[in-house]
């Protein structure tokens, strides 16, 4: 029987969301080390600067990027013994979360990035390299879960195939290690958990005609948005827990009191629980999301994600009526 992943939960990252490759990507942007191909296309030169860089330090391990706290958590999840109730098979561990690297490097600079994940302690076996070429179209034949890159085009690509996927910005402030036995997520609600539907009344008519929209139609579920899956996902791998690893999710979002009741029926209806919500009417996300301490954040609107950024790791969910296709 050919090995599947199901019932698993299953992150896909490129290596730059994974590792911090800034210094190495900055040598292919600009082809600033010495030219090994003198004669050949700038494109085919700046490639192999950075493939002769990588090798160069192929035992030198990559410093953590922005996603790296997020994986290492819930890789952690593998590694944790069964809740109580559960039958525990010492011989047999039960896997939960399978992480796959897809990435526009080339296979030799592939070598680096297992490499550092072996040296981290990361359990990662599998990963495609495509050097260059966009990776999100093997997402489907992996059922993931979940898509981390920094390329916009395979995010937008990703998300247009159903799966629930996030830019990752590599400046972002790394995560916390005060909750080493804890996976945070936070999460925005409109276009993102949620469909945009109500963010298109707020950008057409205004905050009268979104609050009044919102408590109309407050025993309406909304519809879904592209992270519902994930939730799901999360949720399924929450309620199965571990004696060592847990999950806390957050719901941060700019509604506050009277939209915040179809946002909280919405989630009741998906039989969805999360940890906590933060309606917050406007207020900056940035210094909320500093004090809970976020693994990760997701928010599909480039201002908050920058905001986001400056204390937790964010990432832009390209999706809806804020990110039209130009």
């Amino acid at each position: 029987m050919g090995i599947n992943f199901d019932g698993q939960l299953v992150v896909a990252i490129s290596s730059r969301a994974l590792f911090d490759f800034e210094e190495e990507n900055q040598v292919f942007e600009t082809g600033s080390a010495q030219d090994t191909q003198p004669g050949a296309p700038p494109s085919a030169r700046k490639d192999a600067a950075y493939m002769k860089l990588q090798l160069e330090r192929l035992d030198v391990p990559a410093r953590p990027g922005v996603a790296f706290s997020l994986v290492k958590k819930l890789l952690a999840f593998n590694d944790a013994p069964e809740s109580l109730g559960e039958a525990a098979s010492p011989a047999v561990p039960r896997k939960r979360v399978e992480v796959v690297i897809l990435s526009r490097n080339d296979p030799v600079s592939g070598m680096r990035v297992f490499r550092s994940a072996q040296h981290y302690g990361l359990a990662i076996q599998r990963g495609t390299f495509n050097r260059g070429a966009p990776p999100w179209r093997y997402l489907k034949p992996l059922h993931a879960n979940l898509f981390l890159s920094t390329h916009l085009s395979d995010v937008r690509a990703a998300l247009e195939a159903g799966v629930p996927a996030a830019q990752v910005y590599p400046n972002s402030v790394r995560a916390s290690d005060a909750h080493p036995n804890e996976v945070r997520i936070a999460f925005d609600g409109d276009a993102v958990l949620f469909s945009d539907e109500a963010e298109a009344v707020y950008q057409a008519q205004g905050l009268s005609a979104f609050q009044a929209h919102e408590r109309d139609k407050a025993a309406q579920p909304l519809l879904a948005g592209p992270f519902k899956p994930l939730l799901e996902a999360l949720q399924r791998l929450q309620q199965a827990g571990t004696s060592r690893m847990s999950l806390r999710t957050a719901l941060v979002t700019a509604r506050s009191a009277p939209a915040h009741e179809r946002a909280i029926r919405t989630l009741m209806n998906w039989n969805i629980e999360v940890d906590e919500a933060m309606f917050l009417g406007g207020l900056d996300k940035g210094e909320f999301l500093r004090e809970f301490e976020p693994d990760f954040f997701f928010d599909d609107q480039t201002g908050h994600v920058n905001s986001a950024a400056l204390h937790v790791p964010a990432g832009h969910v390209v999706s809806g009526i804020s990110n039209p296709v130009l």
